[in-house]
């Protein structure tokens, strides 16, 4: 123990002497001050020995600078909070990443750059979030009073909304992620985790390692089909990831495109329906004769009694596998009734021309997009959506059928498997049956043309391959649908919207109604056997439609990485999108 003379009477901090330099008077000596701790008493005990009390050693604090120390007696300066930071490497080492980012040069062309959003966010959306680097901000974003006026809540509110509209018109999960990232990165909101699936959406933005995450999500409940608004949508998106848009005019801009009625009337919509069948059957019958118009004339009729009688349950809130049911009655009722004479009006033509109408290649090519892109679970409700749909019409069509059999209804399957045997007849067809499916789908006038020509060249590459090459149609589906996908993505990067409008109904002629219709004919006739050939078979040739759009749609994606008239950035990118890593089976 170090021995010290008598401590000096111990002084309170705010009687000391003042410092020097503060108030102007010189400082004196400052002495080494001992300090005595002090030793709590000791309890009396009875009965048992009173332990002695432990000594203390004695506290020496020394008071003086520490530039008066000798070097030994020095204490350790205390670390600044600029030498505490990590380096990146131990950012990156400890699974986060630091507030100003890990600078990738591939990836620091700027926040708006010269590419499409989609392209610049899906980017960022297959990066761990730990090595997700900061895109550099305008001169604008860096001003002190943006950081100010910034409103977390409210700009995630903005991308959730967004995102519903998107997700209830078609759209795939990945492209819904990318424009919620893309809205939440233009509001200098980094740190974000989107998440989509079928019904829910959802992000969470995490200000800093030391505060606590803040989550909102929201409930897709009512799906819409307006390629209109879609379009609207994306223009929004876009002026947002260009930093042209505040979070009050967004606000204002999205309360518009809300508002915003259908382009199309009610009534135009049901002729469209009877427009959309009655091409199918010169489609899938390949004839134009007398009895082609007759033919053409009950498929109208048809799809517009059972367009109404559909929106009668709808009114009435039944669920959306009745409508169905509902809706594929009246196109079997009129191909039995026109069956039940000698006048050869074909019948099945009828039956599978009501079909055309009512399949859901929208979900369907979606669906398969998700599961490609890695969004299982929404993949998977998707697709049993589709089923359900596919089972309301079958259902509806297999009563009216049973009925028809019963009555000893003469249906021949070979009317509508004519093949590709009338080409010119059979384009027209296809194009107006896709222009009419365009309209169902609340498309824009201007892209009608482009669409009614992506149409055009996906059904000539199919019947250059199923006529003229001997192809097997599901080889050649994919094909045609691969270039409708790859043409699709092409004319949405030139208008600068969404590929769905481009797409969507330029697939309607491809779809597998006549394969679905031998099917249900199979079974109500007794032909379990031949039955089943045919539903696979309309199975394998829409599995084979949503893999060539998808992979049509990948490869304009994989070469074409700006718009028409745009200069590529000398550090963008070089660094291509990443997919799923492969799990090797286990």
């Amino acid at each position: 123990m170090r021995q010290t003379p008598p401590s000096p009477k111990p002084v309170h901090p705010a009687e000391a002497p003042p410092t020097e330099g503060l108030l102007g008077h010189p400082a004196p000596p400052v002495e080494p001050v001992t300090v005595v701790p002090l030793v709590p008493p000791v309890p009396e005990t009875k009965g048992l020995l009173a332990p002695e009390p432990e000594p203390h050693p004695e506290l020496t604090i020394d008071l003086r600078p520490r530039d008066a120390l000798p070097e030994e007696a020095r204490p350790a300066r205390r670390r600044s909070v600029a030498e505490d930071t990590l380096t990146p490497e131990e950012w990156r080492a400890a699974g986060y990443t630091p507030p100003t980012g890990i600078p990738v040069p591939e990836l620091t062309a700027g926040a708006p750059g010269e590419a499409p959003w989609p392209d610049r966010m899906r980017t960022l959306l297959r990066t761990p979030m730990s090595e997700r680097p900061a895109f550099e901000r305008t001169a604008r974003e860096m001003h002190p009073s943006a950081g100010a006026a910034r409103n977390v809540p409210r700009i995630l509110d903005l991308t959730l909304r967004i995102g519903e509209l998107l997700l209830a018109s078609g759209e795939a999960a990945e492209d819904v992620e990318a424009a919620m990232l893309g809205i939440a990165h233009a509001y200098r909101l980094d740190r974000c985790e989107p998440q989509v699936t079928f019904t829910l959406i959802g992000i969470s933005y995490q200000p800093s390692l030391v505060e606590p995450p803040v989550t909102a999500d929201r409930v897709v409940r009512r799906r819409t089909s307006d390629y209109t608004r879609l379009n609207s949508v994306y223009e929004l998106v876009a002026d947002i990831t260009a930093e042209k848009v505040t979070v009050n005019d967004a606000y204002r801009r999205l309360a518009l495109i809300r508002r915003n009625r259908h382009p199309y009337p009610a009534w135009l919509l049901a002729l469209t329906t009877g427009l959309l069948a009655g091409a199918a059957t010169f489609l899938v019958g390949g004839r134009l004769d007398d009895k082609a118009w007759l033919v053409f004339a009950s498929a109208f009729i048809a799809a517009v009694l059972g367009d109404r009688l559909a929106s009668a349950l709808a009114r009435r809130a039944l669920p959306e596998f009745y409508q169905f049911v509902a809706a594929s009655m009246p196109a079997a009722a009129s191909g039995i009734i026109l069956s039940l004479n000698d006048w050869g009006l074909r019948g099945s033509v009828v039956i599978t021309g009501g079909l055309f109408a009512l399949l859901p290649g929208r979900a369907l090519v979606a669906a398969v997009q998700d599961g490609l892109t890695g969004f299982y679970i929404t993949a998977a409700a998707r697709l049993l959506e589709v089923v359900y749909l596919i089972a309301g019409i079958v259902i509806g069509v297999m009563v009216i059928l049973y009925l028809g059999v019963g009555f000893e209804a003469k249906l021949k399957p070979d009317e509508s498997l004519a093949g590709i045997s009338y080409p010119p007849v059979q384009m027209v067809a296809a194009m107006v049956l896709t222009l009419a499916f365009a309209t169902l789908l609340q498309t824009d006038r201007r892209t009608l043309a482009l669409v009614t020509v992506n149409s055009g060249i996906g059904w000539a590459s199919y019947g250059a391959l199923v006529y003229n090459a001997g192809v097997n149609p599901i080889a050649a589906t994919g094909v045609a649908a691969g270039l409708v996908g790859l043409f699709g993505q092409l004319m949405a990067r030139f208008r600068n919207g969404s590929a769905l409008p481009y797409v969507t109904a330029a697939i309607g002629p491809l779809m597998p109604g006549s394969a679905l219709y031998l099917g249900m004919l199979a079974f109500a006739q007794g032909h379990s056997s031949a039955g089943l050939v045919s539903v696979f078979r309309a199975a394998a040739i829409a599995m084979a439609l949503a893999v060539g759009v998808n992979l049509g749609g990948e490869i304009a994606r994989l070469f074409l990485k700006l718009p028409v008239g745009a200069e590529l950035p000398s550090l963008y990118p070089a660094m291509p999108r990443r997919a799923a890593k492969r799990t090797r089976g286990f």
